[in-house]
């Protein structure tokens, strides 16, 4: 069975850290949602964002999302794909040495990844995407472009994949994403 290692943390958009780890779980993968500082059993406070016709996202209480492993336990080399949740938790898990250690590990080893809206923010972090054609939530575009990336502006629907790397700009494209990062971690599913 295929291991992915699931990056989120308090704050984090709801959407897309409950989406992601389900659906991955659900297609048969093993699935290890950490985050640093926190164990097993402990939970992250997630934050719905949703579009509203105001200039950037509203922001509301979401769920407690419960950790099914420790991130002190995490051994990088043990995984087959990395997934990024999106919201606020990436502007200051970027600020983890350890965890951008891990993040450089998939992109050295050229495993997959999938980072979805500010989860870009670690990318950019880990220095992983000078050369690289990425999205992600369009006010963290200038942080790709500043980090060397060339930031895709794309409709919020859809993923955007180089080589090994897939990002999306946000949760309405979980579609699109999920199918894009199943497709680069090899899975075949029949209808």
């Amino acid at each position: 069975m295929k291991k992915i290692l699931f990056l989120t943390g308090d704050f984090a958009e709801d959407y897309e850290t409950m989406v992601p780890f389900q659906m991955l779980e659900m297609v048969g993968y093993e699935v290890h949602a950490v985050c640093p500082g926190k164990k097993k059993g402990e939970t992250v406070k997630t934050a719905i964002h949703d579009f509203e016709g105001d200039q950037t996202y509203s922001e509301k209480p979401g769920h407690n999302f419960a950790l099914n492993y420790s991130f002190k336990d995490v051994k990088a080399e043990q995984y087959d794909g990395l997934v990024i949740a999106g919201g606020r938790a990436p502007e200051y898990l970027r600020l983890n040495k350890d965890l951008l250690e891990v993040v450089k590990h998939f992109f050295v080893a050229n495993k997959p990844v999938a980072a979805i809206c500010h989860g870009a923010q670690i990318l950019t972090a880990a220095n992983v995407v000078k050369g690289r054609k990425l999205t992600c939530y369009p006010a963290v575009g200038p942080e790709v472009t500043l980090a060397g990336g060339e930031y895709q502006d794309i409709p919020v629907t859809d993923a955007y994949v180089d080589r090994n790397l897939v990002t999306s700009p946000a949760w309405p494209a979980h579609p699109a994403f999920i199918r894009e990062f199943l497709k680069i971690m090899g899975a075949k599913i029949q209808i």
